[in-house]
């Protein structure tokens, strides 16, 4: 593992690689420490002073992790080497796992499953391969250095990174042994390794498209011409070049857009002929002919309007069967200004792209521009991600592609199922209690995104799942997200969770407010109080018994049900118009629920969202009004709050 002044990040990781489950006789730990500066050097030889099988090298500092990694590997003398950096963390079996598969299916590479960022393990773990192939097995979306390499193979390729360089050159190391490999063995399961945030360093243009040749000539080296070449040149034509020519930072700066579009140009009419369009999705067709026509004005308006792309996937259904939560949802792929991407109709039942904007002399031939077949593999993938721990699970779907005809043009969404089952959603293993959001992936058509899943609150029925009876509750964050809860900590949670979908009537001089309730138990609950509080002080006050009426688990929810007196002159004891805080009030404690009770002076009471306010506190009122005066101090005590009590209040 390179370091460098790694702060703090590199606590997770340093614990992980010490703390394997492999003995620690079976396993080295080498770390290459590039000049530090922070107190990381002292702290490594300590853990190397109480642990013989670690070793620290003290390098000088060149800001690049090439070199550690190439002096590690150096002076390894294990049969198999794994590389990581030092924002990454191992799962604790992780080095165990990985070494026996690579000795079951005598591997000279194997990559096990890795989860990099908030999302999902890449589909690639999806199933085991003994010999993967490059192309097959979508081996290039795998070229970080994470992997394990037999230490033999390497030295007998002779294969190293380069003394310097950014991703680009580590690509190429990992390519290299892709490809001199006679075993790449990819293995499914759980993950074993955590990629943390790898920042690319500044890399000008031209030392860009000077390693990305350097790239190339290793495909040229080990590729003969033909089919499977041109595949591989592609794929760096796709993320090396024409990535770079649209996002926020293509659009921002116009110098070093300039460069930018010069020295890829220039690369493209030498390495990246038009044969290889045939194998890029067709917005970035558009991309490469108005790259090899010279039109960086045309590509400027091309990024600016696709700029924001996005997936919307919505909710339309929550329901329970046979003790599991069946979601029904919508994924369609909308433009960065909220309209949805339309596709032309041609012929009997094609469908041709079309560029969010028209583009001067660009006009793409109907077998350039025709999607048809891409559309019809559109699929998505649903995923449940732990809030606090950010472990990903993903979930069964079944989805169909959908043609939605408006005005002139079609729309394409993927609609389907997704099946959440607590019993068997971690790997077949019940899942752990916690805060799950859910989130969809779409794969395939011309675009692929991932995004939450929105919508309105459609059933907040919560059920006690599998053999051991836990309670799983859908709930509904405050921008409108799906989440699941699994195992409320107690029962006033279990009712803020679903607070949002609180209702109000009036009758008389009174007012019911009703208050969903995910699941009661059989006794009934705990004896509750519904407190409303009028903001901002909360000085005045109504405290009403909060009722049961019992549901049914896994069809309708039970309610809390409490009587507020009202009058439209304010008095304690009274609604009276203004803005009111709800509380929950059960065993002499209270808690803060997630909407909001209003009155008008006409007497029309309305629920407003709202976080779950904290319970207010009673002192020194005079002094709190005195400062919120104070500029900004209001924004700041309600953003503090807002965030300190995101969902509920402990």
């Amino acid at each position: 593992m390179p370091v460098h002044n790694p702060g703090d990040t590199a606590d997770a990781c340093l614990r992980t690689v010490v703390e394997q489950s492999m003995p620690p006789q079976d396993y080295e730990v080498i770390f290459a420490d590039d000049g530090s500066d922070d107190g990381i050097e002292e702290r490594l030889d300590a853990i190397a002073g109480t642990h013989p099988n670690v070793r620290v090298l003290h390098l000088k500092h060149i800001g690049s992790p090439m070199r550690g990694r190439n002096a590690a590997l150096e002076i390894a003398t294990g049969e198999y080497v794994y590389l990581l950096d030092q924002a990454d963390h191992l799962e604790r079996t992780a080095l165990e796992r990985m070494y026996r598969r690579a000795v079951e299916t005598g591997a000279d590479v194997l990559v096990g499953p890795l989860s990099i960022g908030t999302g999902p393990p890449p589909v690639v773990f999806g199933k085991d391969r003994e010999h993967a192939d490059v192309l097959g097995d979508r081996l290039l979306s795998l070229l970080t250095p994470h992997k394990l390499y037999r230490r033999a193979f390497l030295a007998a390729e002779g294969l190293a990174f380069p003394g310097s360089g950014g991703i680009l050159a580590e690509q190429a190391f990992a390519l290299r042994t892709y490809l001199r490999a006679a075993a790449v063995t990819v293995m499914a399961g759980p993950v074993c390794c955590h990629v943390g945030r790898r920042p690319e360093p500044p890399v000008t243009p031209h030392a860009h498209v000077t390693e990305l040749r350097k790239l190339l000539d290793v495909i040229d080296e080990s590729v003969p011409r033909g089919r499977r070449r041109d595949r591989m040149y592609a794929h760096w034509f796709r993320t090396s070049v024409l990535r770079r020519l649209g996002g926020a930072r293509f659009v921002a700066s116009s110098a070093e857009r300039s460069v930018t579009f010069t020295t890829l140009r220039e690369l493209t009419v030498q390495r990246f002929p038009e044969r290889l369009d045939h194998y890029l999705p067709v917005s970035l067709r558009a991309r490469a002919t108005l790259l090899r026509a010279g039109r960086l004005d045309q590509l400027v308006a091309l990024a600016q309007a696709t700029q924001g792309t996005h997936l919307r996937a919505e909710v339309r259904d929550v329901s329970w069967r046979d003790g599991a939560l069946v979601m029904s949802l919508t994924g369609e792929i909308m433009w960065g200004d909220g309209r949805p991407v339309r596709f032309l109709p041609h012929g009997e039942d094609r469908l041709l792209w079309t560029s969010p904007l028209p583009l001067d002399g660009l006009s793409l031939p109907p077998d350039v521009a025709d999607v048809t077949s891409a559309v019809s593999h559109s699929r998505f993938e649903v995923y449940v991600r732990d809030d606090a721990t950010g472990a990903v699970h993903m979930l069964p779907v079944t989805c169909a592609v959908t043609r939605v005809r408006e005005d002139d043009g079609i729309r394409v969404q993927v609609t389907g199922t997704a099946t959440f089952d607590v019993a068997s959603a971690a790997l077949g293993a019940p899942l752990p209690g916690g805060l799950w959001e859910v989130h969809m992936r779409v794969h395939g058509g011309v675009h692929q995104a991932r995004a939450r899943v929105t919508g309105s609150p459609v059933n907040c029925t919560g059920t006690p799942a599998d053999q051991d009876r836990r309670l799983v509750v859908p709930w509904w964050s405050d921008r409108g997200e799906l989440g699941i809860c699994v195992d409320p900590r107690s029962f006033p949670e279990s009712v803020v969770l679903v607070s949002p979908g609180t209702t109000v009537t009036r009758q008389h001089d009174q007012v019911f407010v009703v208050v969903p309730v995910p699941y009661l138990p059989p006794s009934e609950g705990p004896a509750a109080e519904l407190v409303l509080r009028q903001a901002p002080d909360g000085t005045r006050e109504v405290r009403a018994p909060a009722l049961v009426e019992p549901g049914m688990p896994g069809q309708a929810a039970a309610r809390l049900i409490a009587r507020i007196p009202m009058r439209r002159l304010p008095r304690q004891g009274y609604l009276a118009p203004g803005a009111w805080m709800p509380y929950l009030r059960v065993d002499d404690e209270e808690i803060g629920l997630r909407f909001g009770v209003e009155m008008s002076r006409g007497g029309r009471v309305e629920i407003r969202q709202a976080t779950a306010p904290a319970v207010p506190e009673r002192r020194y009122p005079r002094l709190r009004r005195i400062a919120q005066r104070i500029p900004g101090a209001r924004n700041m005590i309600r953003a503090t709050r807002t965030v300190q009590q995101r969902y509920m209040p402990s």
